[in-house]
């Protein structure tokens, strides 16, 4: 059960990796509060343990930790874990809080020494101030800047020792500079089912949630491999079952539930159906262009590249070549469609144009 704050704002559908309010509200209760009740993430988590207990045995701070991977899948657990780990305070605060060098100065002036300061997003923060963390990082200090033009001066700054932790669902987009200032790089990846109805049993356990092995299993299969949706599709089958049945969830009441809520056996959702359907039955399977998928949905075509196309792809629904999008033959099996013959017309638009 793991689970971070932020995700792309166009994605708060049930299945979407983004927190809304009640998302986060829920996550603080049921957050694991240390590594042994952290559920997945096997090599990440042994590695980071090695590192907090050198630490520790060293009465030293631990070394600067990056975390990367998609929306939902426990930066933030694991960046309040390793406060507590180490028992210091954490700060949180995110990347595009900080636009000025200024801003950044402040909260690094104001740490206590071994502080864990969990920075989110870390990707989207201005330049200035990924200049002036590269100094604290590497030699805990900084350079603030008095006045302007011939006259400004640079006064050092001396920090304590402090521990940053750096999430983003973009690693591709930090610096080298920046990335290689890290002494620990962890990667996040999706959750196999087993490892989400281990999440998800605990989960019913903390929430007062009467739920057998087939139930979960049933919710689990349909979470995207994400915690945080595997807990948000709990408690929506949790509300179906305390209404339409006895509260115990099983797997007819979870199938029954997920299906009032359009979330299918594989994690798709309305949009998702909306997706495959035109790509499907008005282009033949494709190749075709995202903007005019996106018309034929009536979307935005940012909508359909970040919020559906992901998952899509990563479930070998969807592919994305030179010439526009392609569905697979297993997107024509999970609408239970079947593909045109080449040659009669049906394959993609050529065949739409073909006299």
């Amino acid at each position: 059960m793991n689970w971070d704050e932020t995700g792309p704002d166009t994605d708060q559908r049930l299945v979407g990796s983004g927190a809304d309010g009640e998302d986060q509200a829920v996550e603080a209760a049921l957050r694991p509060k240390d590594l042994d009740e952290f559920v997945g993430q096997e090599k990440v988590r042994e590695q980071l343990d090695l590192v907090l207990r050198a630490a520790r045995a060293r009465g030293a701070t631990a070394d600067h930790v990056l975390l990367s991977g998609a929306p939902g899948l426990g930066k933030t657990t694991l960046s309040m874990i390793i406060a507590a780990e180490m028992n210091a305070p954490i700060r949180i605060t995110s990347g595009p809080a900080i636009q000025h060098a200024g801003d950044l100065a402040a909260i690094l002036s104001s740490l206590h020494e071994g502080e864990v300061l969990f920075l989110d997003e870390i990707h989207r923060m201005s330049r200035p101030a990924e200049e002036m963390l590269y100094m604290a990082m590497e030699d805990f200090r900084v350079d603030v800047i008095v006045g302007k033009g011939p006259g400004a001066t640079a006064i050092p700054l001396e920090l304590p020792p402090f521990t940053l932790v750096g999430a983003t669902t973009r690693a591709g987009l930090l610096p080298p500079p920046l990335r290689d200032r890290f002494g620990f790089t962890g990667h996040m990846e999706f959750y196999e089912p087993a490892e989400l109805e281990r999440v998800i049993h605990r989960s019913a356990r903390l929430l007062d949630v009467e739920i057998d092995v087939e139930g979960a299993a049933e919710i689990a299969g349909r979470s995207r491999g994400t915690p945080r949706i595997a807990n948000r599709l709990l408690r929506r089958v949790r509300d179906y079952a305390q209404v339409k049945a006895d509260g115990v969830v099983n797997r007819d009441i979870a199938a029954a539930a997920l299906k009032v809520y359009e979330v299918d056996a594989r994690g798709l959702d309305r949009l998702d159906r909306a997706v495959l359907g035109a790509l499907l039955k008005l282009f033949g399977g494709g190749p075709v262009g995202l903007s005019t998928l996106a018309v034929a949905v009536g979307e935005e075509r940012e909508t359909v590249e970040e919020v559906a196309e992901p998952f899509l792809v990563r479930e070998g629904l969807l592919a994305r070549t030179p010439r526009g999008r392609v569905a697979t033959p297993a997107a024509w099996t999970h609408l239970g469609l079947v593909p045109p013959q080449q040659g009669q017309g049906g394959s993609g638009q050529q065949g739409l144009f073909r006299a």
